[in-house]
């Protein structure tokens, strides 16, 4: 039987920077693979060759996908052998995890710099100055499209009626979870569905959910309560011994956009723009919080104001998608300098004996009756 995979991201371009959960999402694992190297070394090839073999040999796998190239993967995990393999380079925060032993393999081996001429390695150095210029201008135009979506936000929020918005989080913890508690601490596990990347907005929200009993999807305006919804609930499931993953927004990462229950077969997640889906099975529910929480007509009281904000908002974001879309064309002619001196051969070995060290993990694993 092949195994399953699902689709998520640990890394974020966002309004506050380079923002990583990884040392969350990789918590409780027993060893971790990490692949040292430069752009363009194999290691992404390496990892989705892990992925497919793993996958064809009966075992689901978690694939953590690149920010920069959506298609491409930073990393991995085998959650019944308890192992992770992710690009050392891209994966900030493994280093902090209790517990895991973390071994490193240094694809560098199989790039041969002495290959490259003097004017070839000054070139990469100048590169790398622009792509770092790159980022800071997306990361410039994220923070600016933030400010103005914080001006969205304070309009609704002052005709918010927070009773009722409080009230909508006590009938939920108390729909949700009632007087039941597990005997047991939970287990809060942090990441993305989505990330904005050189296409744009990317998610995984419709494969993430699809396994799940019920979906409840969270309309609503910027302000209307949503991301603090969610947060009163990883809260109430905390304390109440449920185990949670939480997602944060690939925007802002101090907000949430969604939370999965596996206990409960339960997903809550914000189905606005970008990431906008609507009920598609019977067992689908909606809870829109302007019409539960808003004084009614703010959209019509405000309308032009509301039109300016976002026509400035998208132009920002588009404009901080297109520093993104230069960052990916610059890295991929530094990523193209160094697979012209790669030795695949070499690559492939380090991919055979990684493989080899998986299968006999999973071979030592303990029989499951």
């Amino acid at each position: 039987m092949v195994g399953s995979a699902r689709h998520f991201f640990a890394r974020g371009n966002t309004a506050r920077g380079a923002h990583y959960l990884y040392g969350s999402a990789f918590q409780g694992l027993q060893k971790i693979f990490l692949l040292d190297g430069y752009a363009g070394s194999g290691k992404s090839i390496l990892l989705q060759k892990i992925a497919d073999e793993t996958m064809s040999d009966g075992q689901s796998v978690d694939l953590f996908h690149s920010p920069l190239n959506p298609g491409e993967l930073d990393a991995l995990i085998i959650q019944d052998l308890k192992v992770g393999v992710a690009d050392g380079r891209t994966s900030e925060g493994l280093d902090s995890i209790t517990g895991a032993e973390l071994v490193r393999i240094d694809l560098g081996q199989a790039v041969d710099t002495a290959k490259l001429s003097e004017e070839t390695k000054r070139e990469v150095e100048l590169i790398q100055a622009e792509l770092q210029k790159a980022y800071a201008s997306a990361y410039s135009s994220f923070a600016a499209a933030l400010r103005i979506h914080d001006e969205w936000e304070a309009i609704y929020i002052s005709h918010m009626d927070f009773h009722k918005a409080d009230q909508v989080g006590q009938d939920l913890v108390a729909a949700l979870f009632g007087e039941q508690t597990r005997d047991k601490s939970a287990t809060v596990r942090h990441l993305f569905f989505g990330a904005a990347t050189p296409e744009g907005a990317v998610d995984h929200i419709p494969t993430l959910t699809a396994p799940l009993e019920r979906r409840i999807f969270i309309k609503g305006r910027p302000g209307s309560g949503k991301s603090t919804l969610l947060k009163r609930l990883a809260k109430a499931a905390e304390e109440k011994g449920f185990d949670v993953e939480v997602y944060h927004c690939g925007f802002d990462p101090s907000s949430l956009d969604m939370l999965i229950f596996p206990e409960l077969s339960l997903a809550i997640f914000d189905s606005t723009a970008p990431h906008e889906y609507f009920p598609s099975r019977a067992s689908d529910e909606v809870l829109d919080m302007y019409d539960r929480t808003m004084q009614p007509g703010v959209d019509e009281q405000y309308a032009g104001e509301l039109t300016s904000i976002r026509q400035r908002y998208s132009q920002k974001m588009q404009e901080a998608v297109a520093h993104l879309k230069a960052a990916q064309q610059i890295h991929s002619r530094i990523k193209a300098h160094y697979m012209s001196v790669t030795d695949f051969d070499e690559v492939d070995r380090l991919h055979s004996d990684l493989q080899g060290e998986i299968r006999q993990l999973a071979a030592l694993r303990p029989a499951i009756e």
